[in-house]
């Protein structure tokens, strides 16, 4: 087992992993910008290391910092958790180079995953169902008109190298195509570098399902289930089920076997994700997440399975601690995101919490690191907390997550948590009558 963890993250994630960490006996070392200096894990950590000043490129993006960090601790691993260098196939390899382990899956499995082209032809080989779509990369205009018309409209055309929605163009008719090729192109470039844009069939009303996947690159590989992350705004998840609403256990577990057998053959270690879309009955590959989810609690409330410990476990070089018969699911469990932006018009919304009462009681949980008094910068991504529920069924869970929401208390900043107010007393919600585009329509049809 290790003897000191760096964390390479921030807010609530970084606390989430630091709990773990402390958990197992290991040490911990914080790293921070100048702008998160009285942030709770750095607080609590064993030792905290400034790497630079509130811009993300030159702090949790800037490995020369966090390597000098792990140097100056003596840190022998670093744990990315999501976003910033979670999926930096170039950051794994050199923290490798230097003798620290990096707590995640391979380099290799993290450059096939992070192209989109590469991860579709992947998991076609490996059995996985994908969406029909181009076998590659679509070059030209003559390419994109004959690539749409031979899958049917409407197209979905997207960035190999995206995410976020962000080089994301859909063409209803052949009269699009060409203006939605050269769109996608032009952003995929502007925000990834990369303009290379592949084609797949545009989806009328599916869900967003994923299956979480657990491996210890020895060949072992579980799955815990599925999670519906259908409820999204811009591309963006807001509300997570796990056991979503509309899947059957039989249905859960065919695909999660599909997800487990191609993870073995993968040697895949560390957590992962397999994002699907669901429609009529039917799974089609999207994407996959080599690393922990935003998401990941509703899974460990319906499994009693710490994620990030067996993370920390398989990347020491343990096996899984379970194998596929030995996991189990439990009731419900749903996650809401509460980030610091206005309810209504999404604006970020950074400042001081003047008073702050998170929810609680029984089958709550809240995993966020403000506290009262705290500043929340506005050099970052806007969420401070998730509050996760569970029930015994459902029902049950929908009333426990209304009574919690109605009594989480953030003042000093404008937060979501007006917005799930209202979401969950919404008919449709309640029915889990949803698809991936109903949250934008509710809200276009529901401005204030």
């Amino acid at each position: 087992m290790f003897q000191k963890v760096l964390i390479a993250n921030r807010g609530e994630i970084a606390l989430r992993i630091l709990r773990a960490c402390k958990e197992l006996g290991i040490q911990t070392v914080a790293v921070h910008s100048t702008a998160d200096a009285n942030a709770m894990h750095v607080r609590l950590a064993d030792e905290s290391v400034c790497i630079g000043p509130p811009s993300a490129k030159d702090s949790y993006l800037n490995i020369p910092s966090i390597l000098a960090a792990c140097e100056i601790t003596g840190a022998d691993a670093v744990h990315p958790g999501y976003g910033f260098l979670s999926e930096n196939a170039r950051f794994a390899k050199i923290l490798g180079e230097h003798k620290v382990t990096f707590i995640g899956p391979s380099a290799h499995h993290i450059e096939i995953m992070g192209d989109k082209i590469t991860a579709k032809k992947t998991a076609v080989e490996l059995g996985i169902p994908v969406v029909p779509g181009s076998a590659g990369a679509v070059e030209s205009d003559e390419e994109a008109l004959r690539t749409a018309k031979e899958i049917g409209y409407p197209v979905l055309i997207k960035a190999t190298a995206g995410g976020g929605g962000r080089g994301m163009k859909v063409a209803k008719s052949e009269k699009d195509v060409l203006e939605a090729w050269s769109t996608a192109r032009t952003e995929a470039k502007a925000a990834f570098g990369n303009d290379s844009v592949y084609m797949e069939k545009y989806l009328g009303k599916p869900r967003h399902i994923e299956v979480q996947v657990l491996g210890d690159g020895q060949g072992n590989a579980v799955h815990l289930g599925v999670r519906d992350c259908s409820l999204q705004r811009r591309h963006q998840k807001v509300w997570e089920e796990a056991g979503g609403p509309t899947i059957l256990p039989k249905e859960r577990d065919e695909i999660g076997e599909i997800c487990a057998v191609a993870m073995r053959k993968l040697k895949y270690a560390g957590a992962g994700t397999i994002e699907f879309l669901y429609e009529n009955g039917e799974f089609y590959f999207i994407e996959m997440n080599t690393r922990l989810q935003v998401e990941h609690p509703v899974t460990e409330r319906i499994t009693g399975i710490d994620i990030v410990y067996e993370q920390i476990r398989v990347a020491s070089g343990e096996k899984l601690s379970m194998t596929q018969d030995k996991v189990q699911f439990y009731g419900h469990a749903i996650e809401v995101r509460i980030n610091a932006e206005d309810p209504q018009t999404f604006a970020p919304s950074p400042g001081t919490i003047t008073f702050y009462h998170p929810a609680g009681g029984v089958g709550v949980r809240v995993d966020s690191a403000v506290y009262q008094g705290y500043k929340i910068p506005p050099y970052y991504d806007s969420l401070i907390g998730k509050l996760i529920v569970y029930g015994r069924t459902r029902d049950e869970c929908l009333q426990r997550l209304r009574r919690a929401i109605d009594e989480f208390v953030v003042d000093g900043i404008k937060t979501t948590l007006p917005l799930f107010q209202r979401l969950i007393r919404e008919p449709d919600i309640l029915a889990g009558n949803y698809d991936i585009h109903w949250l934008e329509k509710y809200l276009a049809e529901n401005k204030v």
